[in-house]
């Protein structure tokens, strides 16, 4: 239900958590997760963005660039999540995973510059996933983007942006799925 107010507040995102969700499954079981980290995996996929409540409306449809002063608001947006579930008893294991789907494999990633292992594991499953279906969706400032250059991205980002060993199972994953 959380994750469905996101996504009704930004249509242009409707359906993003349930694509994430469903990707994020996936690949923490090729991951050989246990079951119980693949739920949290799952939470952490739709309670992502769930920190976008907090967000101006304006800024989430902005059709242009953001300027510097709104990508910083829009930055706060994981810790805003983070503090909607952490007191959610049940959702506590996820917290850090929603807190830190922004951070970067080298470092460069916010809020806190974590690097490579630091991260939740969670985390670098939703930052892959998020960043797959960001590119391949319809935005308010331009129209999705092929697969094929959304997985481009991604290996062009593995080692950098994103954990390569995640880029990896889930590009995996699509050529299993494209094979289908």
């Amino acid at each position: 239900t959380l994750a469905r107010v996101i996504d009704a507040k930004d249509s242009y995102t409707y359906d993003h958590a349930d694509r994430a969700r469903h990707y994020a499954k996936l690949i923490a079981e090729k991951m050989n997760l246990t079951q119980a980290i693949v739920r949290h995996v799952e939470y952490a996929a739709l309670m992502h963005d769930i920190g976008k409540i907090g967000i101006e409306e304006s800024i989430l449809r902005k059709p242009g660039r953001l300027t510097p002063e709104e990508v910083e608001v829009i930055k706060k947006h994981p810790t805003i999540g983070n503090k909607i579930i952490s007191p959610i008893t049940f959702l506590a294991p996820v917290a850090p995973m929603v807190l830190y789907h922004q951070e970067w494999y080298d470092g460069n990633g916010y809020p806190e510059g974590l690097a490579g292992e630091e991260i939740p594991l969670g985390s670098r499953i939703v930052a892959v996933i998020d960043a797959y279906d960001a590119m391949t969706s319809d935005r308010p400032y331009r129209k999705a983007l092929p697969r094929e250059y959304a997985v481009t991205e991604l290996k062009k980002g593995a080692g950098s942006q994103f954990d390569p060993n995640v880029v990896d199972v889930f590009v995996s994953i699509l050529h299993e799925e494209s094979l289908r």
